[in-house]
C-alpha cells in the first residue's frame, strides 16, 4: 500500500495526570492550551480500543500541534532505566531562538529528568554546528531543544518571531534497528529523505547520555514544507526492542498523518517496522 501524506498533524503522548502534563509543557516549554476535548470513539476503536476513555488536552507552540492524553483505565508506567537507543525512544524536538534563555526557563520548573549530561551540547560542524538538550518529561516522554545557526535547519526558523524563547516543532525522532526497513515504510507513506548524517564524538555521546554514541540520521519531510517531520535514529549498537505496548500505556505515542489514498475509513492506526504507532487520517476531513 502507497499513501500520500500532505503534512504530519500533531504527535500525541499518553500521560498519567492531564493537569500536570499541560501545566509543565506551558510553563516549562512554552505551549499555549487550546482546549480539552474526549477522545472520539473512532480514534479508540482504530488504536484497538473499543470501549476504553480518554480525555485529551490539544496544545500549540507556534504553527504545531500535540495532544496530550489520559485514559480513564491507566495502563503501564515509562519503562525504568529507558535510554536513547531503545527502540521505544521517540522524541518530539524543539526549536529555540536562544538556547540558553529556553534551559534557564526549563531549570525553573519541577519534574523533568535530564538525559543529555553536562546541560545543552554544541554539535561540530560535520553535525550542523547545532546546540541542542535532551530530558524526560514528567512521565517520562523525551523532549529536545535545538537552537539552529544560521544557514541551519529551515527557513521558517530562522523567518518566526516570537516573544518566547521557544519557537515550535521541528520534528519528532523516532529509533530505529534497520535503515533499510524503515525507510522503504516511510516512503511508502509518502515521506522522503531531506537530510542525513552520521553523528559521533564527545558532543553527541552527552547529548544522548550514552556512551560512544554513535547514531546515522535521517530526516523525512512531507510535501508540505512548514509541516514538522520525522526523523530516524539507528543507533549502532541499537538498545532493547519494543515489546508493543498498549496504547493507553505511557510509553505510547503516535504520529497523526493527514494522507490521500486511504483504502478504509478513517481514522486508520499502524505501527512501523519497529512498532511506533502511526495514526493515519483522511486529508480534508481532519478535524481537531
Amino acid at each position: 500500500m502507497r499513501l500520500s501524506t500532505q503534512r504530519i498533524l500533531r504527535v500525541s503522548r499518553v500521560v498519567a495526570d492531564l493537569d500536570r502534563a499541560e501545566a509543565f509543557y506551558c510553563a516549562a516549554i512554552g505551549f499555549v492550551s487550546v482546549g480539552r476535548a474526549a477522545v472520539e470513539p473512532a480514534l479508540l476503536a482504530a488504536l484497538g480500543m473499543d470501549g476504553f476513555k480518554a480525555e485529551q488536552a490539544l496544545l500549540r507552540l507556534g504553527d504545531e500541534e500535540i495532544a496530550l492524553v489520559q485514559f480513564a483505565q491507566a495502563g503501564q508506567p515509562y519503562p525504568p532505566g529507558s535510554r536513547s537507543n531503545d527502540l521505544w525512544f521517540q522524541h518530539i524536538a524543539i526549536v529555540v531562538r536562544d538556547m540558553d534563555a529556553a534551559y534557564a526557563q526549563l531549570s525553573r520548573q519541577a519534574g523533568w529528568e535530564a538525559i543529555s549530561w553536562g546541560g545543552p551540547q554544541l554539535l561540530p560542524p560535520a553535525d550542523g554546528s547545532v546546540r541542542a538538550f535532551k530530558f524526560r518529561d514528567p512521565d517520562g516522554h523525551p523532549l529536545e531543544l535545538i537552537w539552529f545557526p544560521p544557514g541551519q535547519g529551515r527557513a521558517i526558523w530562522h523567518e518566526r518571531a516570537a516573544a518566547s524563547p521557544f519557537l515550535g516543532i521541528d520534528h519528532t525522532a523516532l529509533s530505529v534497528s534497520l535503515v533499510s526497513r524503515s525507510l522503504p515504510f516511510y516512503r511508502r507513506l509518502g515521506l522522503a529523505p531531506a537530510y542525513r548524517s552520521r553523528n559521533h564524538g564527545g558532543p553527541q555521546t552527552a547529548l544522548d547520555g550514552l556512551l560512544d554514541a554513535r547514531a546515522r540520521v535521517i530526516g523525512m519531510r512531507p510535501p508540505e514544507d512548514r509541516s514538522p517531520g520525522i526523523e530516524l535514529l539507528r543507533y549502532v549498537p541499537p538498545g532493547r526492542p519494543m515489546r508493543a505496548p498498549n496504547p493507553n500505556d505511557r510509553v505510547t505515542d503516535w504520529i497523526t498523518l493527514a494522507v490521500d489514498g486511504l483504502p478504509r475509513p478513517s481514522p486508520g492506526a499502524l505501527r512501523d517496522p519497529d512498532g511506533h504507532l502511526l495514526v493515519l487520517e483522511v486529508q480534508g476531513a481532519v478535524g481537531a
